[in-house]
């Protein structure tokens, strides 16, 4: 049906666990996360819930926004993520 909202799993990178990730942070379906700058979505998720959440995370994030499978897009999100935060040290590496 027209306006029928599609749940976060049916984007590609989103599986049950990082859904309940960004359902944590407000965002219910694909619509509103498509809305929102995935880094901000990740950082959000970072500081908020999971100090830990891995350069892999972020790439499931920007690669589900650009629908690119995230492992293709994980060095260049996280490049694009330390220009916006200078200093940024990551936790661990995927």
């Amino acid at each position: 049906m027209p306006g029928e909202s599609k749940p976060l799993e049916s984007l590609p990178n989103i599986g049950q666990k990082m859904a309940e990730k960004i359902r944590k942070i407000g965002i219910k379906d694909a619509d509103e996360f498509m809305k929102r700058d995935p880094y901000e979505v990740y950082e959000e998720i970072l500081i908020r819930f999971e100090p830990t959440l891995c350069r892999c995370g972020l790439a499931s994030i920007v690669g589900a926004k650009e629908g690119i499978v995230w492992h293709k897009i994980t060095k260049q999100a996280a490049a694009e993520y330390e220009r916006r935060r200078p200093g940024h040290q990551w936790m661990s590496r995927c």
